[in-house]
């Protein structure tokens, strides 16, 4: 459990210290050009986005917690991988489905969100690095720990529970939760992050796609209207458990 926070801490740690040394330089470049300082917080932000991943991705390697072994980078099977993604895509409306019955949590970055997803560089990163980077992270480092101290359901859990709090904002801590238990378990059943990767990105790349289409909507019920929304919600209830039976199927062995 130390280890799995250490790993948290460490790049929530990275993450402040890039955001000061990237704010710094664009202050100083600002100054020196004469540039617009109101712009000075979307100048920063998507790079020092990016540059956090990238330190971080290199703590991972150089300490050695970037797993090597066949089965890490294994793509199971294409069955195996279609199954995921279906299951991901259904667990994403099942997600949204579950969260519209609860009182709306504040949506403390989303001014952020809106600076990230207005340039290509930010999109990249919310959409394709940060899953891959989240997945090295928390399935292929902390989860990965967990398994070797606890029962599978218990590290499971906790994984899901880190994964859940790291994303700090109230609007993202419960839906991260429930994605983080998906992820886990299907990181458990086959050791491998590479359906927990596509899955990820699969995730990322469709909440931005609908916040840029749809920029107003805080549901996808908001989009299709009520009665689709609910036919949605009974299709993607059918889809998830038929894909967990498939999944379930497979288990890792050594």
């Amino acid at each position: 459990m130390k280890t799995a926070l250490k790993l948290v801490l460490i790049y929530l740690g990275l993450q402040l210290v890039c955001a000061g040394l990237v704010s710094l330089i664009t202050a100083i470049y600002v100054t020196v050009s004469g540039g617009d300082a109101s712009r000075m917080v979307s100048m920063a932000l998507a790079p020092s986005m990016l540059l956090a991943m990238l330190c971080m991705f290199l703590y991972l390697w150089k300490a050695h917690y970037l797993p090597q072994d066949k089965e890490t980078w294994s793509v199971v099977s294409p069955a195996y991988l279609v199954f995921a993604l279906l299951m991901g895509l259904s667990a994403t409306i099942l997600i949204d489905f579950f969260l519209s019955f609860l009182p709306t949590l504040p949506d403390l970055m989303k001014e952020q969100f809106d600076v990230l997803q207005s340039g290509w560089m930010g999109i990249l990163g919310i959409a394709v690095l940060g899953p891959i980077l989240e997945e090295l992270l928390f399935r292929g480092g902390v989860t990965r720990v967990l398994l070797t101290q606890y029962s599978p359901v218990k590290a499971i859990f906790l994984s899901a529970l880190i994964f859940g709090i790291f994303h700090i904002n109230p609007a993202q801590v419960v839906s991260a939760f429930l994605a983080g238990l998906l992820f886990a378990w299907i990181y458990y059943r086959t050791r491998s992050l590479v359906p927990c990767i596509l899955i990820h990105i699969l995730n990322n790349s469709l909440a931005v796609a609908l916040s840029l289409r749809y920029p107003e909507a805080d549901s996808i019920k908001e989009i299709v209207g009520p009665l689709s929304y609910y036919l949605m919600g009974g299709a993607a209830a059918v889809v998830f458990v038929i894909c967990y039976l498939k999944i379930k199927q497979y288990k890792y062995t050594r």
